[in-house]
């Protein structure tokens, strides 16, 4: 307990709150095993609660609907990263005839297609097809592997995937039918939320975890980090906003990039990162509780869709966090 500096009243606060807050801080803070029977429960608890079941019924009209704003926040393919995000997997079977009809639809090249609609003046065809473009397809992919999919058209996905990254990480990439569509900045320069999510995507893969590839692409997000006053490709930027807590983990805000960071080990005593972390534990209260500091609004029944009260969710991720780097350091 020592060890991820909680106290006995917060860790209490934890198990006392959402079904798959109490299932994830078991399993994730306190490393209680799969049998556990708090484990299971608590496991269970997620698999009846309304909001998650409001979110199984939704996932039912995969792809529809099409993704027309990549950080639209009540889109199902935010819902069903948010299912893999709270550990929830493909032995689910609420979830299995779902991930079939996710996994049935890939590009030649190998990245599996979500359903998008670009408006003709950002150079689409204003039309809902199957496609995939970097802002959005890596994130069925993460949550695929995540959730514990077993299936060849994952391996072919990451590899392509793997093989897009560039020098300064990835680049605002889309399917060759979308007509070199780009988002607002240069080419030259790395998307730096394709760049988040693809990371994420690749980090599931222990073939991949590893490699220069995954190295190149967190590189790419901490020296966005280390040149953040000057420089904000694709509008990104890394100020004040940023640094606001936000759930669940959907666009590119400090609590994703360290939620994805931290995954690996070669990263935890680099400064950039070390930097990043300051300010998160700094947004501690003094039992260590964290609020949101700004909301979803599609988002609102749950507990990090306010701002008035710490949330259960997010003091969890932030201490899962923080837990990795200090189990990292020593």
């Amino acid at each position: 307990m020592e060890q991820i500096n909680l106290d006995q009243e917060t860790i209490s606060w934890l198990l006392s709150s959402s079904p798959w807050t109490v299932y994830r801080s078991l399993s994730d803070l306190l490393d209680q095993p799969d049998d556990n029977h708090e484990v299971r429960k608590a496991h269970q608890d997620v698999l009846r609660h309304p909001l998650i079941n409001n979110l199984f019924i939704e996932l039912e009209n995969w792809p529809q609907p099409a993704i027309k704003r990549h950080n639209d926040a009540n889109h199902i393919l935010h819902k069903f990263v948010f299912l893999a995000d709270i550990g929830l997997t493909v032995n689910e079977k609420k979830l299995q005839g779902i991930t079939d009809k996710i996994t049935e639809n890939q590009s030649p090249e190998g990245m599996l297609h979500v359903k998008v609609n670009i408006p003709i003046h950002f150079g689409g065809t204003g039309l809902d097809q199957l496609t995939w473009i970097l802002c959005d397809s890596p994130s069925i992919l993460y949550a695929l592997k995540k959730m514990g999919v077993m299936n060849s058209r994952l391996n072919s996905a990451a590899d392509f995937l793997a093989g897009l990254i560039r020098d300064n990480g990835w680049a605002c990439t889309a399917a060759p039918e979308l007509n070199n569509f780009k988002g607002p900045g240069r080419r030259d320069d790395p998307c730096p939320y394709a760049n988040l999510i693809s990371l994420k995507a690749l980090a599931q893969f222990p073939e991949w975890k590893e490699s220069h590839v995954c190295r190149t692409g967190a590189d790419s997000i901490l020296t966005l980090w280390e040149q953040r006053k000057k420089h904000k490709p694709y509008l990104f930027g890394m100020g004040k906003k940023f640094a606001r807590l936000k759930a669940p983990l959907i666009w590119y805000d400090i609590l994703h990039v360290l939620d994805v960071l931290t995954q690996f080990e070669w990263l935890h005593t680099d400064p950039r990162l070390i930097e990043m972390l300051t300010i998160l534990e700094a947004k501690a209260d003094q039992q260590g509780r964290y609020k949101a500091e700004s909301v979803w609004r599609a988002w609102s029944d749950w507990d990090f869709g306010q701002k008035r009260e710490p949330s259960p969710w997010i003091t969890f991720l932030a201490h899962r966090i923080l837990k990795r780097v200090m189990q990292f350091s020593h």
